[in-house]
């Protein structure tokens, strides 16, 4: 499994880059292992609100149907819509051309309650 260590994580298995105030979403090496080959993915609208712990989209795979949850509140900057059309991008590359959203943080004051990579490396452990 790979765990970029320059990223946030949550126990959602979502990742978060932080550029600036702008955040960079997708899910985890470990999630998309999880769920199989990924076939569908419904990604919300461009300059919506985005509020930390709401699901914002769903992720199908040939093994089941997931929700994905804002890391954090904000405005949705960008949708990657590619990946409407090429959901197993997310598959092949998820820490890269697999990001789903960008978020213009409104509270970050958030991002402190993220986990580092030690910090999630640790939570699957205790999820086995």
């Amino acid at each position: 499994m790979n765990f970029p260590d320059d990223l946030y994580y949550t126990k959602e298995h979502e990742w978060i880059r932080i550029d600036s105030n702008v955040a960079t979403v997708g899910i985890t090496d470990h999630a998309q292992d999880a769920l199989g080959d990924i076939v569908f993915l419904e990604l919300p609208v461009e300059g919506g609100p985005v509020n930390k712990g709401e699901a914002f989209g769903t992720v199908e795979s040939v093994k089941a149907v997931s929700e994905i949850y804002a890391p954090l509140s904000g405005s949705l900057l960008e949708v990657n819509e590619p990946l409407t059309e090429h959901p197993e991008t997310v598959n092949e590359d998820p820490y890269g051309e697999g990001w789903m959203i960008r978020i213009e943080i409104s509270h970050p004051e958030e991002v402190d309650e993220l986990l580092s990579v030690e910090e999630y490396k640790a939570f699957l452990e205790e999820e086995k």
